[in-house]
Protein backbone atom coordinates (compact mmCIF):
# COMPACT_ATOMS: atom_id res chain seq x y z
CA UNK A 1 0.00 0.00 0.00
CA UNK A 2 0.95 3.43 -0.82
CA UNK A 3 0.16 6.05 1.45
CA UNK A 4 0.73 9.70 1.62
CA UNK A 5 -0.21 11.45 4.82
CA UNK A 6 -0.20 14.97 3.80
CA UNK A 7 -0.51 19.01 5.48
CA UNK A 8 0.59 17.27 9.27
CA UNK A 9 3.12 18.70 11.58
CA UNK A 10 5.78 16.34 11.36
CA UNK A 11 7.75 15.87 14.71
CA UNK A 12 10.51 13.27 14.85
CA UNK A 13 12.56 14.32 17.50
CA UNK A 14 15.12 11.20 16.36
CA UNK A 15 16.16 13.69 13.49
CA UNK A 16 15.39 17.12 14.54
CA UNK A 17 12.58 17.45 12.44
CA UNK A 18 9.70 19.93 13.49
CA UNK A 19 7.44 21.26 10.51
CA UNK A 20 4.78 20.82 8.07
CA UNK A 21 5.56 18.55 5.89
CA UNK A 22 4.05 15.36 4.08
CA UNK A 23 5.07 12.06 5.15
CA UNK A 24 5.10 9.30 2.06
CA UNK A 25 4.96 5.51 3.01
CA UNK A 26 5.70 2.93 0.20
CA UNK A 27 5.75 -1.08 0.91
CA UNK A 28 5.89 -0.57 4.21
CA UNK A 29 8.67 1.57 4.63
CA UNK A 30 8.93 5.63 4.92
CA UNK A 31 9.67 6.36 1.27
CA UNK A 32 10.16 10.16 1.69
CA UNK A 33 9.07 13.06 3.60
CA UNK A 34 8.84 16.79 2.37
CA UNK A 35 9.03 15.86 -1.17
CA UNK A 36 7.35 12.84 -3.06
CA UNK A 37 9.16 9.97 -4.08
CA UNK A 38 9.39 9.73 -8.51
CA UNK A 39 5.98 8.46 -9.47
CA UNK A 40 4.71 7.99 -6.30
CA UNK A 41 0.99 7.36 -7.08
CA UNK A 42 -0.88 7.04 -3.48
CA UNK A 43 -3.71 4.42 -3.04
CA UNK A 44 -4.43 5.74 0.30
CA UNK A 45 -4.44 9.66 1.04
CA UNK A 46 -4.61 10.73 4.90
CA UNK A 47 -4.86 14.84 5.35
CA UNK A 48 -3.49 15.51 9.00
CA UNK A 49 -4.48 19.31 9.16
CA UNK A 50 -3.67 20.75 12.27
CA UNK A 51 -2.39 17.57 13.13
CA UNK A 52 0.88 15.94 14.26
CA UNK A 53 2.49 12.96 12.35
CA UNK A 54 5.03 11.99 14.75
CA UNK A 55 6.88 8.11 15.03
CA UNK A 56 4.72 5.38 16.21
CA UNK A 57 4.89 5.57 20.40
CA UNK A 58 7.99 3.05 22.13
CA UNK A 59 6.33 1.80 25.59
CA UNK A 60 8.54 0.31 27.77
CA UNK A 61 6.18 -1.37 29.93
CA UNK A 62 2.67 -2.83 29.04
CA UNK A 63 1.45 -6.15 30.66
CA UNK A 64 -0.93 -8.02 28.36
CA UNK A 65 -1.63 -10.37 30.73
CA UNK A 66 -1.38 -13.50 28.40
CA UNK A 67 -0.52 -16.02 28.73
CA UNK A 68 -2.03 -17.09 32.40
CA UNK A 69 -4.43 -14.10 33.11
CA UNK A 70 -6.87 -13.56 30.46
CA UNK A 71 -9.35 -12.95 33.13
CA UNK A 72 -8.14 -9.47 33.33
CA UNK A 73 -6.92 -9.22 29.56
CA UNK A 74 -6.14 -10.86 26.46
CA UNK A 75 -3.80 -9.77 23.80
CA UNK A 76 -6.39 -8.90 21.39
CA UNK A 77 -7.84 -6.40 23.68
CA UNK A 78 -4.52 -5.00 25.04
CA UNK A 79 -3.06 -4.78 21.29
CA UNK A 80 -6.36 -2.96 20.39
CA UNK A 81 -5.59 -0.61 23.41
CA UNK A 82 -2.18 -0.01 22.05
CA UNK A 83 -3.80 0.98 18.79
CA UNK A 84 -5.83 3.43 20.27
CA UNK A 85 -3.29 5.18 21.89
CA UNK A 86 -0.97 4.98 19.28
CA UNK A 87 1.75 2.78 20.67
CA UNK A 88 3.25 0.66 17.63
CA UNK A 89 5.86 -0.98 19.80
CA UNK A 90 5.87 -2.61 23.52
CA UNK A 91 7.77 -4.37 25.45
CA UNK A 92 6.40 -6.73 28.36
CA UNK A 93 7.35 -7.85 31.46
CA UNK A 94 7.92 -11.74 32.33
CA UNK A 95 5.38 -12.12 35.16
CA UNK A 96 2.70 -13.96 33.04
CA UNK A 97 1.66 -17.36 34.36
CA UNK A 98 3.80 -18.87 33.31
CA UNK A 99 6.51 -17.15 33.84
CA UNK A 100 7.78 -15.93 30.38
CA UNK A 101 11.34 -18.62 31.82
CA UNK A 102 11.25 -20.96 28.67
CA UNK A 103 11.62 -20.29 24.76
CA UNK A 104 8.53 -22.05 23.80
CA UNK A 105 6.35 -19.51 25.74
CA UNK A 106 8.23 -16.70 24.68
CA UNK A 107 7.95 -17.66 20.87
CA UNK A 108 3.93 -18.21 21.75
CA UNK A 109 3.50 -15.16 23.03
CA UNK A 110 5.57 -13.28 19.78
CA UNK A 111 3.77 -15.75 17.58
CA UNK A 112 -0.14 -14.91 18.66
CA UNK A 113 1.14 -11.11 18.89
CA UNK A 114 2.17 -11.55 15.00
CA UNK A 115 -0.94 -13.19 13.91
CA UNK A 116 -2.74 -10.33 15.08
CA UNK A 117 -0.74 -7.86 12.56
CA UNK A 118 -0.95 -4.72 15.52
CA UNK A 119 1.73 -3.77 17.56
CA UNK A 120 5.52 -5.29 17.35
CA UNK A 121 5.83 -7.03 20.82
CA UNK A 122 9.16 -7.40 22.73
CA UNK A 123 9.09 -9.49 25.73
CA UNK A 124 11.34 -9.64 28.49
CA UNK A 125 12.65 -12.64 29.85
CA UNK A 126 12.49 -13.86 33.29
CA UNK A 127 16.07 -13.41 34.98
CA UNK A 128 15.49 -16.64 37.11
CA UNK A 129 13.28 -19.66 36.80
CA UNK A 130 9.69 -19.15 37.99
CA UNK A 131 10.99 -15.40 39.03
CA UNK A 132 11.72 -17.09 42.21
CA UNK A 133 15.27 -15.15 42.44
CA UNK A 134 17.26 -18.64 42.93
CA UNK A 135 18.29 -20.94 39.31
CA UNK A 136 19.42 -18.33 36.76
CA UNK A 137 17.71 -18.70 33.31
CA UNK A 138 19.25 -19.54 29.92
CA UNK A 139 19.74 -16.35 28.83
CA UNK A 140 20.93 -17.39 25.68
CA UNK A 141 17.90 -19.90 24.57
CA UNK A 142 15.71 -17.06 25.91
CA UNK A 143 17.13 -14.41 23.52
CA UNK A 144 17.43 -16.45 20.39
CA UNK A 145 13.47 -16.52 20.74
CA UNK A 146 12.66 -13.40 21.06
CA UNK A 147 13.87 -11.39 24.35
CA UNK A 148 15.12 -8.15 24.49
CA UNK A 149 16.51 -7.86 27.99
CA UNK A 150 16.03 -10.13 31.14
CA UNK A 151 13.53 -8.85 34.62
CA UNK A 152 12.23 -10.04 38.12
CA UNK A 153 9.42 -7.95 37.21
CA UNK A 154 7.94 -6.70 40.70
CA UNK A 155 9.74 -9.66 42.33
CA UNK A 156 12.21 -9.51 44.25
CA UNK A 157 15.77 -11.28 44.13
CA UNK A 158 16.77 -11.74 48.20
CA UNK A 159 20.00 -13.52 47.72
CA UNK A 160 22.30 -10.79 46.42
CA UNK A 161 24.77 -13.12 44.85
CA UNK A 162 21.93 -14.31 42.67
CA UNK A 163 21.89 -10.88 41.26
CA UNK A 164 25.76 -10.52 40.73
CA UNK A 165 25.90 -13.60 38.72
CA UNK A 166 22.84 -12.61 37.02
CA UNK A 167 24.84 -9.58 36.04
CA UNK A 168 28.17 -10.79 35.82
CA UNK A 169 26.59 -13.62 32.41
CA UNK A 170 24.64 -10.66 31.42
CA UNK A 171 27.95 -8.62 31.01
CA UNK A 172 29.43 -11.63 29.31
CA UNK A 173 26.73 -11.50 26.64
CA UNK A 174 25.88 -7.64 26.40
CA UNK A 175 22.34 -8.24 27.54
CA UNK A 176 20.54 -5.55 29.42
CA UNK A 177 19.14 -6.51 32.74
CA UNK A 178 16.04 -4.46 33.82
CA UNK A 179 15.97 -4.22 37.19
CA UNK A 180 12.61 -2.17 39.43
CA UNK A 181 14.77 -0.77 42.73
CA UNK A 182 13.23 -2.03 45.83
CA UNK A 183 14.64 -2.95 48.77
CA UNK A 184 13.19 -6.72 49.44
CA UNK A 185 12.56 -6.07 53.39
CA UNK A 186 12.48 -2.28 53.96
CA UNK A 187 8.23 -1.65 53.31
CA UNK A 188 7.95 -5.06 52.71
CA UNK A 189 4.13 -5.51 53.08
CA UNK A 190 3.62 -1.81 52.19
CA UNK A 191 0.58 -0.27 50.26
CA UNK A 192 1.21 3.62 50.20
CA UNK A 193 4.08 6.06 50.67
CA UNK A 194 5.82 6.52 54.35
CA UNK A 195 4.66 10.07 55.04
CA UNK A 196 1.42 11.71 56.67
CA UNK A 197 -1.50 10.42 53.98
CA UNK A 198 -0.19 6.82 54.97
CA UNK A 199 -0.31 7.64 58.66
CA UNK A 200 -3.41 9.63 58.29
CA UNK A 201 -5.10 6.68 56.72
CA UNK A 202 -3.78 4.49 58.51
CA UNK A 203 -1.93 2.07 55.71
CA UNK A 204 1.31 0.20 55.78
CA UNK A 205 4.26 3.01 54.49
CA UNK A 206 6.95 2.08 52.13
CA UNK A 207 9.44 4.44 52.98
CA UNK A 208 11.93 6.54 50.11
CA UNK A 209 14.45 4.57 51.24
CA UNK A 210 13.42 1.18 50.50
CA UNK A 211 14.66 2.61 46.46
CA UNK A 212 17.47 4.30 47.35
CA UNK A 213 18.84 1.01 49.59
CA UNK A 214 18.24 -1.30 46.19
CA UNK A 215 19.96 1.35 43.91
CA UNK A 216 22.72 1.69 46.13
CA UNK A 217 23.26 -1.98 45.91
CA UNK A 218 22.48 -2.13 42.32
CA UNK A 219 25.23 0.60 40.81
CA UNK A 220 27.92 -1.25 43.31
CA UNK A 221 27.30 -4.53 41.40
CA UNK A 222 26.91 -2.18 38.07
CA UNK A 223 30.33 -0.84 39.03
CA UNK A 224 32.00 -4.54 40.00
CA UNK A 225 30.26 -6.37 36.67
CA UNK A 226 29.63 -3.90 34.21
CA UNK A 227 26.55 -4.89 33.40
CA UNK A 228 23.86 -2.36 31.45
CA UNK A 229 20.97 -1.89 33.77
CA UNK A 230 17.59 -0.61 32.90
CA UNK A 231 15.78 0.84 36.09
CA UNK A 232 12.42 1.03 35.73
CA UNK A 233 9.58 2.98 38.23
CA UNK A 234 11.93 5.64 39.58
CA UNK A 235 10.06 6.90 41.75
CA UNK A 236 12.03 9.80 44.53
CA UNK A 237 13.61 12.51 44.39
CA UNK A 238 16.30 11.10 46.03
CA UNK A 239 16.95 8.05 43.72
CA UNK A 240 16.97 10.26 41.11
CA UNK A 241 19.17 12.15 42.34
CA UNK A 242 21.20 8.94 42.73
CA UNK A 243 20.67 8.30 39.20
CA UNK A 244 21.86 11.58 38.47
CA UNK A 245 24.96 10.77 39.76
CA UNK A 246 25.49 7.46 38.68
CA UNK A 247 25.13 8.83 35.13
CA UNK A 248 27.50 11.57 35.74
CA UNK A 249 29.85 8.70 37.02
CA UNK A 250 29.77 6.97 33.68
CA UNK A 251 27.87 4.08 34.50
CA UNK A 252 25.86 2.03 31.88
CA UNK A 253 22.28 2.56 33.54
CA UNK A 254 19.04 4.31 32.15
CA UNK A 255 15.88 4.50 33.87
CA UNK A 256 12.37 5.32 33.34
CA UNK A 257 9.18 6.17 35.03
CA UNK A 258 5.17 5.38 35.16
CA UNK A 259 3.37 8.16 33.37
CA UNK A 260 0.80 8.28 36.22
CA UNK A 261 3.67 9.26 38.58
CA UNK A 262 4.76 12.50 36.89
CA UNK A 263 1.40 13.72 37.16
CA UNK A 264 0.09 11.90 40.86
CA UNK A 265 1.00 12.13 44.37
CA UNK A 266 0.15 10.39 47.58
CA UNK A 267 -2.40 12.69 48.37
CA UNK A 268 -4.83 11.38 45.14
CA UNK A 269 -5.02 8.16 47.12
CA UNK A 270 -7.75 10.62 48.40
CA UNK A 271 -10.23 8.31 50.91
CA UNK A 272 -8.92 5.00 49.87
CA UNK A 273 -9.22 5.59 45.90
CA UNK A 274 -8.40 1.83 45.00
CA UNK A 275 -7.64 3.27 41.37
CA UNK A 276 -4.65 4.76 42.96
CA UNK A 277 -3.44 1.44 44.13
CA UNK A 278 -0.25 1.13 41.86
CA UNK A 279 3.62 -0.01 42.61
CA UNK A 280 5.63 1.48 43.49
CA UNK A 281 3.09 4.18 45.47
CA UNK A 282 2.64 8.11 44.46
CA UNK A 283 4.83 9.77 46.94
CA UNK A 284 5.30 13.20 47.58
CA UNK A 285 5.04 16.36 45.89
CA UNK A 286 8.59 17.09 46.02
CA UNK A 287 9.25 13.46 44.47
CA UNK A 288 6.50 14.27 41.64
CA UNK A 289 8.64 17.62 41.11
CA UNK A 290 11.76 15.76 41.04
CA UNK A 291 10.36 13.54 38.59
CA UNK A 292 9.44 16.18 36.17
CA UNK A 293 12.55 17.81 36.40
CA UNK A 294 14.67 14.54 35.92
CA UNK A 295 12.70 14.19 32.37
CA UNK A 296 13.82 17.75 31.59
CA UNK A 297 17.39 17.35 32.23
CA UNK A 298 17.42 14.08 30.80
CA UNK A 299 18.29 11.83 33.78
CA UNK A 300 15.21 9.93 33.51
CA UNK A 301 14.95 8.78 29.94
CA UNK A 302 11.55 7.37 29.56
CA UNK A 303 8.26 7.56 30.19
CA UNK A 304 6.18 4.26 30.01
CA UNK A 305 2.55 3.90 30.49
CA UNK A 306 3.14 0.72 33.06
CA UNK A 307 0.08 -0.45 31.63
CA UNK A 308 -1.32 -3.12 34.13
CA UNK A 309 -4.64 -4.37 33.17
CA UNK A 310 -6.78 -5.31 36.46
CA UNK A 311 -10.09 -6.83 36.36
CA UNK A 312 -13.11 -5.71 39.21
CA UNK A 313 -13.38 -8.12 41.13
CA UNK A 314 -9.25 -7.56 42.04
CA UNK A 315 -9.81 -3.77 41.94
CA UNK A 316 -13.41 -2.98 43.09
CA UNK A 317 -12.28 -3.74 46.92
CA UNK A 318 -10.82 -2.04 50.08
CA UNK A 319 -7.34 0.29 49.35
CA UNK A 320 -5.35 -2.56 51.09
CA UNK A 321 -6.66 -5.59 49.30
CA UNK A 322 -7.12 -4.26 45.60
CA UNK A 323 -4.51 -5.29 43.09
CA UNK A 324 -2.15 -3.02 42.15
CA UNK A 325 -1.92 -1.44 38.95
CA UNK A 326 -3.76 0.22 36.42
CA UNK A 327 -4.36 0.92 32.34
CA UNK A 328 -2.20 3.10 30.70
CA UNK A 329 -1.72 2.55 27.08
CA UNK A 330 -4.12 4.30 25.94
CA UNK A 331 -3.30 7.33 28.18
CA UNK A 332 0.65 7.51 27.73
CA UNK A 333 0.84 9.99 24.57
CA UNK A 334 -2.16 12.16 26.69
CA UNK A 335 0.05 12.27 29.61
CA UNK A 336 3.31 12.99 27.83
CA UNK A 337 1.70 16.29 27.00
CA UNK A 338 -0.02 17.04 30.11
CA UNK A 339 3.76 17.31 31.27
CA UNK A 340 5.08 19.06 28.49
CA UNK A 341 2.73 21.29 28.33
CA UNK A 342 2.72 22.27 32.01
CA UNK A 343 6.34 22.33 32.79
CA UNK A 344 8.16 22.54 29.69
CA UNK A 345 9.10 26.48 28.71
CA UNK A 346 7.71 26.87 25.46
CA UNK A 347 11.38 28.59 23.97
CA UNK A 348 12.38 24.58 24.52
CA UNK A 349 9.51 23.05 22.06
CA UNK A 350 7.42 21.33 24.43
CA UNK A 351 5.90 19.06 22.11
CA UNK A 352 8.91 17.63 20.97
CA UNK A 353 10.42 17.27 23.94
CA UNK A 354 7.27 14.63 24.97
CA UNK A 355 7.05 12.77 21.54
CA UNK A 356 10.61 12.17 22.00
CA UNK A 357 10.30 10.55 25.10
CA UNK A 358 7.73 8.17 24.28
CA UNK A 359 9.14 7.18 20.83
CA UNK A 360 12.66 7.49 20.07
CA UNK A 361 14.18 7.64 23.69
CA UNK A 362 12.74 4.33 24.79
CA UNK A 363 13.60 2.86 21.24
CA UNK A 364 17.20 3.80 22.67
CA UNK A 365 17.27 2.09 25.66
CA UNK A 366 16.06 -1.04 23.87
CA UNK A 367 17.90 -0.69 21.02
CA UNK A 368 15.25 -0.61 18.25
CA UNK A 369 15.69 1.45 14.68
CA UNK A 370 12.15 2.50 15.58
CA UNK A 371 10.57 5.82 17.08
CA UNK A 372 12.03 7.75 14.24
CA UNK A 373 10.64 8.54 10.66
CA UNK A 374 13.59 8.19 8.90
CA UNK A 375 13.68 7.38 5.19
CA UNK A 376 13.88 3.71 4.55
CA UNK A 377 12.63 3.04 8.24
CA UNK A 378 9.58 0.27 9.15
CA UNK A 379 6.41 3.18 9.02
CA UNK A 380 5.37 2.98 12.48
CA UNK A 381 3.57 6.22 12.58
CA UNK A 382 0.99 8.04 15.09
CA UNK A 383 -1.02 10.85 13.24
CA UNK A 384 -2.52 12.57 16.56
CA UNK A 385 -4.59 15.90 17.45
CA UNK A 386 -2.56 17.85 20.09
CA UNK A 387 -5.40 19.95 20.42
CA UNK A 388 -8.41 17.34 21.00
CA UNK A 389 -9.88 17.54 24.29
CA UNK A 390 -11.38 13.52 25.42
CA UNK A 391 -12.61 12.22 28.71
CA UNK A 392 -11.06 9.59 30.19
CA UNK A 393 -14.21 7.51 31.09
CA UNK A 394 -14.22 3.26 31.49
CA UNK A 395 -16.72 2.93 28.00
CA UNK A 396 -14.12 4.12 26.06
CA UNK A 397 -11.48 2.13 26.95
CA UNK A 398 -10.31 -0.27 24.43
CA UNK A 399 -8.57 -2.31 27.68
CA UNK A 400 -10.13 -4.75 29.13
CA UNK A 401 -8.65 -3.22 32.02
CA UNK A 402 -11.38 -0.21 33.03
CA UNK A 403 -8.98 1.27 35.88
CA UNK A 404 -7.13 4.74 36.31
CA UNK A 405 -6.80 7.00 38.69
CA UNK A 406 -7.31 9.27 36.02
CA UNK A 407 -11.07 8.61 35.50
CA UNK A 408 -13.21 11.73 34.51
CA UNK A 409 -10.44 13.51 34.06
CA UNK A 410 -10.24 15.39 30.27
CA UNK A 411 -6.67 15.02 28.84
CA UNK A 412 -5.28 16.79 25.76
CA UNK A 413 -4.30 14.97 22.72
CA UNK A 414 -6.07 12.16 20.72
CA UNK A 415 -4.75 9.71 17.93
CA UNK A 416 -6.37 9.90 14.86
CA UNK A 417 -4.69 7.09 13.38
CA UNK A 418 -1.82 4.27 14.20
CA UNK A 419 0.09 2.95 10.96
CA UNK A 420 1.90 -0.13 11.93
CA UNK A 421 4.84 -0.95 9.28
CA UNK A 422 2.34 0.89 6.36
CA UNK A 423 -0.75 -0.08 7.58
CA UNK A 424 -3.47 1.30 9.11
CA UNK A 425 -4.32 -0.43 11.95
CA UNK A 426 -6.32 2.13 13.52
CA UNK A 427 -8.20 5.37 12.50
CA UNK A 428 -10.62 7.34 14.48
Amino acid sequence: MKIHIKNGRVIDPANGIDAQQDVYIVAGKIAATGTAPEGFAASRTIDASGMVVAPGLVDLSARLREPGYEYKATLESEMQAAMQGGVTSLVCPPDTEPVLDEPGLVEMLKHRAKSLNQAHVYPLGALTADLKGEALTEMAELTEAGCIGFSQADSPIFDTTVLMRAMQYAKTFDYTVWLRPQDPHLGSGGIAHSGAVASRLGLPGVPVIAETVALHTIFELVRATGARVHLCRISSAAGIELVRAAKKEGLPVTCDVGAHHVHLTDVDIGFFDSNARVTPPFRAQRDRDAIRQGLLDGTIDVICSDHTPVDDDEKLLPFGEASPGATGLELLLSLALKWADEYVDKSRQPLSKAVAKVTCDPARVVGLASGRLSVGSVADVCVFDPAARWKVEAKTLASQGKHTPFLGYELLGQVRATIVSGHIAFER
